[in-house]
């Protein structure tokens, strides 16, 4: 299927809301509490509750994974459900509003009382959520990029984590381009640590970091960290930048002629930039992605495969975004995992999953033929296939590298064990690394 391009009446159809990346169906109809009501009994029905934002400033980026959920919800039940259950889902739209999204929380344990949640797009969202998670041991799974560090017993963050991200980006800009590296970040919790994170990878990969701006969410004037990147001659810049006034930056800098490679783990792959700006605003742009609606994998671009299945289901929708294609398989984690304990029992599932369920490239389409992805029981964390993929001068999108990057600070850094430990804590770099201070 040939996606490359979108008209600006169906672009505006479908996302409707201000346009926010980066903050680093079941069969039947839906009754008002979102639940569907196709199913004949709830003892034999699988309870899953789907919270992402379908309206407010993060539908553009919340609303494709919605879709991909009911696109995995519906092929699990039209093939026989999970261990010979229906699914019945109930999704409700959180509005991109945090006390909402802890309002609808507490519905969905203490009313729906669902077997599983997936909730949330931003950090800011997880963390207003996860004390009731974990008050009422709720198994949970959380499917953003984000800045990593979560060791949490009922939280399974099946994202890539900035480590992830920029571990795959950073050095193979580092290796084509030079050392020298100027960071520019959103200025709140997921830049400052994703800021960090490039200041470790730089020292692990004898690179120098020679300058870094946070800048605030409002910000869209872009001139002086132009002209400050240009002063700085770096061979590269990372950045972190997030939100509908971030996207500025892009424009910006294609009108100044600042053409310096940029590494990124937030544009292209979640708000679809090189898609809604005109060329050439993401010239140059190198993203370390677990999933673009562009990478190259058979099960992904191939005849019947993700991108088909998804366009079939929503011809309408503008993107099939990275946050997506985690929804997706991570339900299939999940059937996999229920399946496996032979009950719906949370602990139970929760041990299933810890066992490290693996799935190969058919069920999650980052991966290429013959390989696979596997959740690391130990952090609740994916051992994810990572690309790197390049924009050129007319936003056409190439795969640059690939590689499986485990995830690595929880593991090895941290020393995270939940089936051991079961804790519900965040660690950041600046606690282990002197690089990060």
């Amino acid at each position: 299927m040939n996606r490359s391009s979108v008209s600006r009446r169906q672009f505006l159809g479908a996302s409707g809301a201000a346009v926010v990346a980066g903050l680093a169906g079941c069969s039947g109809g839906q009754g008002q509490s979102g639940a569907t009501t196709d199913t004949a009994s709830s003892a034999d029905v699988v309870k899953i509750g789907v919270l992402e934002d379908q309206s407010g400033n993060f539908a553009l980026v919340g609303a494709p994974k919605h879709k991909a959920s009911m696109l995995a919800i519906e092929e699990i039940n039209a093939n026989g459900g999970i261990d010979g259950k229906q699914i019945e889902t109930y999704a409700t739209d959180p509005q991109s509003d945090n006390q909402r999204y802890q309002e609808l929380t507490r519905e969905m344990i203490n009313e729906n009382d669902v077997d599983v949640l997936w909730a949330g797009y931003s950090s800011a969202t997880r963390e207003a959520i996860r004390p009731t998670i974990d008050r009422n041991e709720q198994l949970y799974f959380y499917t953003t990029q984000y800045e990593g560090g979560v060791c949490d017993k009922y939280t399974f963050a099946v994202g890539p984590t900035a480590r992830q991200q920029l571990g795959i980006v950073l050095p193979y800009l580092r290796e084509e381009f030079g050392p020298k590296i100027y960071t520019i970040a959103a200025d709140y919790n997921f830049g400052q640590l994703s800021a960090d994170w490039v200041k470790v990878l730089a020292d692990e990969n004898d690179a120098e970091v020679v300058g870094e701006e946070f800048i605030p969410l409002s910000e869209s004037s872009f001139g002086s960290v132009i002209n400050n990147i240009q002063d700085a001659d770096p061979d590269f810049v990372m950045s972190m930048l997030v939100g509908a006034n971030h996207t500025a930056f892009y424009k910006q800098k294609a009108s100044a002629g600042l053409d310096v490679p940029i590494g990124t783990s937030t544009a292209m792959a979640q708000g679809y930039e090189h898609r809604r700006l005109d060329p050439p605003a993401m010239a140059n742009i190198y993203a370390g992605v677990n999933y673009m609606e562009e990478v190259p994998t058979e099960s992904n671009t191939g005849d019947g495969g993700f991108v088909d299945r998804y366009y079939e289901k929503y011809p309408d929708a503008p993107y099939l975004n990275e946050e997506a294609e985690t929804n997706y398989f991570s339900t299939y984690m999940y059937k996999k995992a229920v399946e496996q304990a032979g009950t719906l029992e949370q602990p139970e599932v929760i041990e299933a999953l810890e066992s490290g369920i693996e799935l190969g490239t058919e069920r999650a389409p980052e991966a290429p033929e013959g390989e696979t992805i596997k959740l690391d029981g130990a952090t609740h964390h994916v051992d994810h296939h990572m690309w790197v993929m390049k924009a050129d001068d007319q936003h056409n999108v190439e795969a640059v590298k690939n590689e499986q990057i485990p995830e690595q600070f929880l593991s090895e850094t941290v020393g995270c064990n939940l089936p051991e430990n079961p804790e519900t804590t965040q660690y950041t770099p600046v606690d282990y690394f002197e690089e990060a201070e």
